[in-house]
Formats: C-alpha cells, structure tokens, sequence
C-alpha cells in the first residue's frame, strides 16, 4: 500500500515525545479530515442504496452516537422498509482515533447488499483519561440496546453480527464473548486486522519484526496504543481475546488480514485459537495490503476483494 497523504490531513505527532495535548490536538485535526469530503477519495463513496443517519443511543450513564445505515426504500423489494431486517453492530479502527464515517464506504454497501441494519459504534476514544475499557463498554453496551430494543430499532434479533476493524475488531471480538456468557446468540463476528493481545507478549511475533514501520501502522504508534490502552493497574488479559480462558461456543469468525501488517500474526494466531477451541474460524488474508485497508479503498484495490468476501461470509451467516 502506498502512502496515505492528501490535502488536509495532519502530519502525524512523534509518538515517542507524545504529550496528552498532542494527542488531542492531532486527534481532532485527523478526524475532521476523515468525515471531510476531501478524505472520500481514499475513504471511498457511500453506496447510494443506503441511507446515513446519526443517532444518538441512550445507555447506562451516557449517551452515544451511533451511524445508522439502512437500505434505502425504493431499492428493491428485499430491503426496502423491512422491520425484520439482520443487524450487523460495527466498531471504527483507530483506538485513540477515528469515526464511523471512515467506514462509510463498506458499512453502506453491507446495508444495501446484505440487506441489513448496520449501526457503527461512535466508542470513547482512548486518551490518559480513558482506557481502553470505555470503548469495550460502548460496543458492548450498544450491541445490547439494539438487541433489546429491536422492535424499535427494525431488526430481527435472532439474526446479529458484531464487525469490527484494528482495535474494533479487539472490541467486536471481546463482545462475542461476553454474548456466549450473557446468552446472546451471535451468528458471525467479523475481525479485520485485529488486535487480540495487549499483554506483554503483545509484539511477541514475526510479523512486528517484518512490518515495524509500514505508511498505515508502525510499531511506535502501537507502543503509545498499548500504554494508553491499559495503564498501569489494568489487567491486560481481560482485553486479550488471544489469551481468553474460553474460546468455545462462540459465533463463527471471519479473520480478514492484510499481510503487510505489524498486526498481521494477531489474526493468525487468533484463528489458531478459535479452531482449536472448536470455533468456526475462517481466516483470509490479502496479500500486499497494509493495516487498515478496509477503510482506504482509494489507495487498496486489496479492499474491494475483501468487502465481497465479508459480504458472503454474513450473507450465508445471516441468512433467515
């Protein structure tokens, strides 16, 4: 993958002199870039079959928003001002970074295509005052509140997804498995180049070595990720599906992984893991891609391969 740069965007901060107000600062530059329609040419074109709404959700303590995509009426007969659509719940990459609207390219073709009702979780994101456990809270919590409220919301509960991308597929991840201990019968869960471990053993694998310093990811940037992501204090096992006591009885995965990725091993072992554990696991990798190339559609041809085989893989899982 080559370089993302475009007009606008903010250079990135040295990450080993990072200080909170540099993050902030940053953080607020880059995510305006990426909701900007300067940004459309490497975050791709909204599917036209698809409306785009924001909406706030009402949870324990707080409120969040939450991007709504719906098949648009009119489309065709299958979606079209359904009630009993399946729900697809997805987690933005970027950790410390990042807003569902980067995802509009692939969520909005989800929702056309599948058809489903797609709703991205707008999580915390992480700072020296939040931990990475707000943003598993959020996905977490709003998995729920659609589920429970799935007469309002227009969804058949019985047929659910969680997809999530880098840190939100950490998130989607660590939400199917406290569906299997809260009961809630997930029928897919999506993980694209993942992160699953934030112990100590966390860089602990080949491909940190041979991707350290890619254009999309390097391993600075993720050594800031994981301080900010558990403090000191944290125990960095509850945050690492990789590591989890129990991997059985959870809904069937899909590991999407770019193979010119620091993260790349992550999805590869996680997939060991799930299959040992006898979970439906599938993993895909796509040769040449970067960290993050399900969202950079203009800059990855790799993702238009890989948007299709996310598409099969929920459309035979959420099948009526």
């Amino acid at each position: 993958m080559s370089e993302v740069t475009a007009e606008g965007r903010p250079p990135q901060p040295d990450w080993s002199a990072l200080t909170t107000e540099d993050l902030v600062a940053y953080r607020d530059a880059e995510n305006r870039f990426r909701a900007s329609g300067a940004a459309r040419a490497i975050t791709g074109e909204p599917d036209p079959g698809a409306t785009i709404q924001w909406q706030q959700v009402v949870l324990p303590g707080r409120e969040l928003p939450v991007r709504v995509y719906r098949p648009t009426a009119g489309r065709d007969d299958e979606g079209a001002g359904r009630t009993d659509l399946p729900l697809v719940i997805h987690v933005h990459g970027g950790g410390f970074v990042g807003t569902a609207v980067q995802s509009d390219w692939n969520n909005s073709w989800l929702a056309a295509h599948l058809p489903a009702l797609v709703v991205s979780v707008e999580h915390r994101l992480i700072d020296p005052e939040t931990p990475l456990s707000a943003a598993v809270d959020d996905g977490w919590d709003v998995l729920q509140h659609v589920v429970r409220h799935a007469e309002e919301w227009g969804i058949d509960p019985a047929r659910t997804a969680v997809l999530g991308e880098s840190c939100g597929a950490l998130i989607s991840a660590l939400a199917a498995i406290r569906a299997r201990e809260a009961g809630l019968r997930l029928r897919a869960q999506v993980l694209v180049n993942p992160a699953v471990d934030m112990t100590g053993t966390m860089f602990d694998h080949d491909s940190f070595t041979e991707h350290a310093r890619t254009p999309t990811l390097s391993l600075p940037l993720l050594h800031v990720f994981r301080r900010l992501a558990v403090p000191p204090g944290t125990d960095p096992r509850a945050f690492s599906p990789l590591h989890a006591d129990r991997l059985d009885g959870l809904a069937p995965a899909l590991l999407v992984v770019p193979t010119h990725d620091p993260l790349a091993d992550h999805g590869r072992r996680y997939a060991e893991r799930l299959r040992a554990a006898g979970t439906p696991a599938r993993l895909a990798e796509y040769p040449g891609a970067g960290h993050g190339f399900l969202a950079t559609p203009g800059l990855a041809p790799q993702a238009g391969t890989a948007r299709a085989d996310i598409l099969a893989f929920l459309r035979t899982a959420l099948a009526a």
